[in-house]
């Protein structure tokens, strides 16, 4: 068994900006460990995972490469990165390095998404693959969706007895389905059979429109809608519904969502990476983690849903909630971060207040995902998450509301609802 997770690169990215300048999307801590951790984590727990292969067009930088050794170590496992030399989609990634993938005679592999949350069902999807279809079918994890919100995802139609996908479409712009496609993937070998023939088509098209400017490749490939669409009703995709929790992580503000699953999934998962009340330490409220090198006040109150990185300072009477804290913060006595992202060596003054607005789905809807919204509506900004860059100063007395703060920024006054560049 091998993985292989789909890491995109930098031309992406741009809704989570700011904070994408400073650390590969990735790389990005949520619940206290980098978002591409958990898939790691959850790929090295499958029996039998001989190698993880992680896939994008990032430059191998420093930070990538550090983390892959500290990965490494950590899970046991072998894991490379193999760089694409451009963005060649979810399927012609794959496609291009299928050699490496095959390479130790791999008999299966997942494929994931690296831009989702999730509970990784992977042993699962391996028995419902030996108990439905053939040793050569091919698993998609679906989850259900509510109708409208269906729309913004691949949407698939299955045998209700055998789970055979009869359908696929990705993005329909009419109601087909509510089960939607979780990006990830159970492949056989075969798979690359199926790639190759849209490999070929693809070349061919190319050949007829001399007149193309030379942009489009043949060896752009969607697994999504090149492949996926063609395979259904072939009898070789299934479709294996989870019940466990599943977010994407599109936008700055949807990583706090994440957040608050993955520490959900701790209590289980990790208990030692849960914060605990303790005598002399802060009030610690639902599920917190809190990084063994941050410095935090006895008097402040942290929680539900707060992680706390390397290195933070957090004050005297500090109250944080639902928001994530990164390496090198400093909150000042009696500040108050509600819904938030503070970012990376950034300070707020004392009695600041920081405060978004959460994004999150709709609480009496058990199907209802995040909507990924737009930054703007109607030429005004969408109230959402407030996001502070790196080395952002935010000064005493002020507050900052629904606003995100572009990197290296110094504020003298209180703001809302503003992008300040």
């Amino acid at each position: 068994l091998k993985a292989v997770i789909l890491i995109g690169g930098p031309q992406k990215g741009t809704r989570f900006r700011p904070l994408s300048f400073e650390v590969p999307k990735p790389l990005f801590p949520v619940a206290g460990v980098p978002m591409v951790q958990h898939h790691i984590e959850a790929c090295a727990k499958v029996p039998g995972m001989k190698e993880i292969l992680l896939m994008g067009f990032y430059q191998p930088n420093e930070a990538l490469s550090r983390f892959l050794v500290s990965a490494q170590q950590e899970f046991k496992v072998p894991i490379r990165y193999l760089q694409e030399y451009a963005a060649l989609g979810t399927g012609g990634g794959i496609y291009h390095f299928r050699d490496q993938i095959l390479s130790g005679g791999a008999e299966a592999f997942f494929v994931l998404n690296a831009d989702v949350c999730s509970e990784f069902p992977l042993q699962e999807m391996l028995e419902f693959r030996q108990q439905h279809g053939d040793v050569h079918s091919f698993v998609i994890l679906g989850t259900t969706a509510n109708r409208t919100q269906a729309l913004n995802y691949g949407c698939i139609v299955a045998n209700a007895d055998t789970q055979e996908v009869q359908h696929y479409v990705e993005k329909p712009s009419t109601f087909v389905s509510e089960i939607i496609n979780c990006g990830i993937y159970l492949f056989t070998p075969a798979i690359f059979q199926h790639i190759g023939e849209v490999f070929q088509r693809n070349q061919q098209e190319l050949e007829l429109e001399e007149s193309s400017n030379g942009w489009q490749r043949a060896e752009v490939i969607r697994l999504e809608q090149d492949v996926f669409t063609a395979l259904a009703g072939s009898g070789k995709l299934y479709v294996y519904k989870t019940d466990g929790f599943w977010s994407q992580i599109k936008s700055a503000g949807s990583a706090i969502y994440a957040s608050r699953l993955y520490l959900n999934q701790y209590s289980k998962s990790h208990p030692e990476r849960l914060a605990q009340n303790k005598p002399g330490g802060p009030v610690i409220r639902g599920n917190v983690y809190i990084h063994p090198t941050a410095s935090i006040d006895s008097s402040a109150v942290l929680g539900p849903n707060v992680s706390i990185g390397e290195g933070v300072t957090v004050g005297a009477g500090v109250r944080v909630r639902e928001s994530i804290v990164l390496h090198g913060a400093s909150l000042h006595d009696h500040t108050c971060v509600l819904n938030t992202i503070v970012g990376w060596d950034s300070t707020i003054g004392r009695w600041a207040r920081v405060e978004g607005t959460p994004s999150d789905p709709n609480p009496n809807d058990p199907y209802a995902k995040i909507d990924s919204e737009t930054l703007f509506r109607d030429g005004r900004l969408t109230p959402s998450i407030t996001i502070l860059g790196c080395s952002v100063t935010i000064p005493a007395e002020v507050v900052i509301l629904n606003s995100i703060v572009l990197p290296h920024k110094e504020l003298s006054r209180s703001y809302k609802n503003q992008i300040i560049l």
